[in-house]
């Protein structure tokens, strides 16, 4: 059964706004869900409305009616409205009207006092302590949620004394300037003339730095400040090396903008010195130019240049504050890095574990690939010691993991232990990397999920558009609903509505996020038409992602599994567009896969030839491949594939080369890699790692033998399969015939180390069934196997699989 939250106007009611957002839903539990899917014959029957309504308020009175109370959706949807606000809970029966009393003190029609009240005078203290602790509560609460992107990467610094040395300590004591002093040294520095030493100019810069934090604004727009500035620039050359670096930081404790006129000549003096500077220097520059937010990749060139040559005699400290200035920069010289690694594993063993951190995020920041082994020698470490690390490293190293598509299952089986009683300490960013690596590596734990989805309400609001959508995705990838599903998903749709003028300037986030709605069956109806809007659409034709196949498969989706949908759609000539897209992809990455021309062989082998059997793309919007096959209702094969048929005449020499290392591949993986991708990996549809995807190319299917193989497989014929774009809509099944959809499944199709489809999977045979196909799957773990063994052995197999009386039956 399908329900639908849809706003309504009631006579009455005036301009009241409404709480719920349209939603189509397919109703019923997880569980349900996946009994529908394992019995074609459940079908999604008709539709019902249920109209959630706000009354107008009386004074002193908040009114809830919700006249269909036991629909569970539509009280958890009226919970967290269009407006947030919390109004109670859900009403327990049907048409019921809750009026709730509210304590007004200025109304002059406030409700009389009970007998016991306190007097006013008692009253109003106590009021204004309750709201005094309520506030202190929120600000304690908005700080602990708050992300310091300058001061948290650093807080490695604070584990030994050499990183004083080597970078900025905004925390160092020092004796304050009484503002007296300041305004005479401003004094001296107005009447000063020309001839003052180097020494006392870096003294009024190093004694001006030490003034009050609230005199810096002052300072800094004062103009005899700005002419010791100017007047120093001018004169750089005759200044030490350490003497430089002292006004450097002296303006870094001045906040000083990073657009400030004279950085520039800084910048380039510093360049002009660096080559005889020592490292400590180079590093402590490095540092507080960052401190300064100010761009100077003309340094860090010289920097990364000058450790290149002496990486050997790099300390552990220095290889730290390497690394981490090397991610700040966001730049990656893939010669030093490969150096880095071998100081990497020298000194793991060293490395306090906030410092295991930092190297893992700014390996993670810089785009830095490293190598499966150092990766896995990292996990092994964190895997044995996760309880003793900070959340904020232990996030860290994960984001790296993901990086790497490295499965690394002692590390995650200790997360399921360590990190879901941790979840509600964690501010909202650090949660959303726990999920998005479980979905990266399609790790499903439920305790982790659970632990995010029961957090999550109550911190929603601090998510970004970025945040909302990769929760979103999470969840859907991993086709979990946790036990609060309602509240969770209200929440967050009602958080992408909030933050909708963001995905103007990140088109991306909002695909990423329906998609993940969609693979649970959830359509927000008022999101999607702005998904499919004109405008919408030149926004992601104009982004730097490839966004196309992500519109197709919201567009198609909705097309079917929301035929009341009166939205806006995808034009025809965009649709078709990105589908051929799509089916040029799947004719040279996915159709010549050695598990899928074996069983299209062995099918036209023992149903009697290739217009029996037909690989393509049924719904190409889901981006893996199926092989169609008809029955009569008696159960004979029924010839349909005239154009394969046709084609077959002219086909010579088709086979495939399964060697045993290539079976062995198929069959278990590659360790530490992931399993083949669909049309540029299904895993990623919706552009959650896009980053990453950009980062660096998956070569993971390749080691997988599923593409890549060269000469040993030969492909199909174009001719021999479809390239139209697919049927509309309707019911497949047409005089009684049964359409069969094989899935040639392989591990990526799953969560890791299980059988649990993945959300997009999971989509596509609903949608299959919805169309009226008959999904018939040829299990990785039951298909791969048998494809080293003998040729009867796999037709008794597919003999099976297609003529399982089972599956007419449950057709007809």
């Amino acid at each position: 059964m399908a329900t639908v939250l849809i706003r309504r106007t009631f006579p009455g009611l005036g301009r009241v706004a409404p709480f719920a957002t349209a939603t189509w839903r397919a109703s019923g539990s997880s569980q349900r869900r996946q009994e529908r899917e394992e019995t074609p014959k459940a079908a999604s029957t008709g539709a019902e409305h249920v109209a959630t309504i706000q009354l107008p308020n009386p004074s002193g009175c908040s009114v809830l009616h919700n006249p269909c109370a036991e629909s569970r959706a539509a009280s958890q949807q009226l919970e967290a409205g269009n407006h947030g606000r919390a109004l109670g809970s859900g009403v327990s029966r049907a048409g019921a009207v809750w009026i709730r009393r509210t304590v007004s003190t200025s109304s002059s029609q406030a409700l009389p006092a009970p007998k016991n009240a306190l007097p006013e005078s008692r009253l109003k203290p106590l009021l204004e302590q309750d709201i005094s602790a309520q506030a202190k509560e929120e600000a304690e609460k908005e700080r602990a949620e708050m992300h310091d992107s300058k001061e948290d990467p650093r807080m490695f610094q604070k584990g030994r004394p050499e990183y004083r040395s080597l970078s900025y300590n905004k925390f160092e004591l020092t004796e304050a300037l009484p503002a007296e002093e300041g305004d005479a040294i401003l004094h001296r520095i107005s009447a000063r003339e020309d001839g003052e030493s180097p020494e006392t100019i870096a003294g009024y810069f190093r004694r001006l730095s030490r003034l009050p934090v609230e005199q810096h604004a002052m300072l800094r727009s004062d103009p005899r400040f700005s002419s010791l500035c100017h007047g120093a620039a001018q004169s750089l050359p005759s200044f030490s090396t350490l003497q430089l670096i002292e006004i450097l930081k002296a303006l870094v404790r001045v906040a000083a903008p990073a657009t400030h006129p004279t950085l520039r000549a800084y910048e380039s003096e510093f360049c002009r010195r660096a080559w005889d500077m020592d490292v400590e220097q180079l590093l402590l520059v490095a540092d507080c130019w960052r401190c300064l937010e100010r761009s100077v990749p003309s340094y860090l060139s010289i920097l990364f240049s000058f450790a290149n040559m002496h990486w050997k005699d790099l300390t552990l400290p220095q290889v730290v504050q390497l690394i981490y200035i090397i991610g700040e920069g966001r730049k990656s010289p893939a010669d030093l890095v490969q150096k880095l690694e071998s100081l990497i594993l020298k000194y793991l063993d060293s490395f306090t574990l906030e410092e295991v951190g930092a190297v893992c995020l700014g390996l993670f920041k810089s785009v830095s690939g490293i190598s499966d082994h150092v990766m896995k020698k990292i996990a092994d470490r964190v895997a044995l010691e996760m309880e003793d690390m900070s959340s904020y490293a232990l996030v860290n190293v994960l984001k790296m993991l993901r990086y790497s598509r490295m499965d690394h299952l002692p590390l995650l089986k200790q997360l399921g232990k360590v990190i879901p009683p941790r979840i509600p300490t964690i501010n909202i960013q650090g949660i959303m990397h726990v999920a998005l690596t479980c979905s990266s590596l399609h790790y499903y734990d439920e305790d982790i999920l659970a632990a995010v989805a029961e957090s999550l309400p109550s911190k929603v609001t601090y998510c970004r558009s970025k945040d909302a959508a990769k929760f979103l995705w999470s969840f859907g990838c991993l086709d979990y609903e946790p036990p609060n599903e309602e509240q969770f998903y209200s929440s967050l749709i009602e958080q992408m509505h909030r933050k909708l003028h963001e995905f103007e300037k990140f088109p991306e986030h909002l695909l990423t996020g329906l998609l993940g709605l969609a693979f649970v069956q959830r359509f927000p109806v008022e999101l999607i038409d702005f998904a499919l809007s004109d405008e919408f659409v030149q926004k992601t034709r104009e982004s730097k992602y490839e966004l196309g196949k992500d519109l197709l498969t919201l567009g198609k989706s909705v097309e079917i599994e929301c035929p009341g949908y009166k939205g806006r759609r995808l034009s025809p000539q965009l649709s078709k567009e990105i589908t051929e897209m799509v089916l040029n992809f799947a004719e040279v990455e996915i159709y010549v896969r050695p598990e899928i021309m074996e069983a299209v062989s062995l099918l036209e082998s023992m149903l009697g030839g290739p217009e029996y059997v037909k690989s393509h793309m049924l719904l190409p919007h889901t981006r893996s491949s199926d092989l169609e096959v008809h029955l009569a209702p008696e159960g004979h094969p029924i010839p349909f594939n005239l154009k394969g048929a046709a084609a077959h005449k002219h086909l010579k020499d088709v086979g495939v080369d399964l060697t045993d290392d290539l079976l062995a591949q198929l069959i278990k993986g590659k360790r530490g890699s992931r399993a083949p991708a669909e049309a540029g990996d299904e895993a990623k549809a919706g552009g959650l790692e896009r980053v990453e995807a950009t980062r660096a190319p998956c070569t993971a299917g390749r080691a997988d033998g599923a593409s890549g193989l060269g000469g040993r497989l030969k492909a199909l014929p174009q001719s021999q399969r479809s390239l139209e774009p697919p049927f509309s809509p309707a019911p497949a099944r047409q005089r009684g015939e049964v359409k069969l959809a094989i899935q040639v499944s392989n591990r990526n199709h799953y969560c890791y180390c299980s059988k649990r489809l993945l959300g997009l999977h999971s989509l596509k045979r609903r949608q299959l069934r919805q169309l009226g196909y008959v999904v018939v799957e040829l299990p990785f773990w039951e298909w791969f196997p048998l494809l080293k063994r003998t040729r009867s052995e796999k037709l008794s197999y597919l003999h099976y699989k297609v003529f399982n009386p089972a599956l007419l039956s449950a057709a007809g």
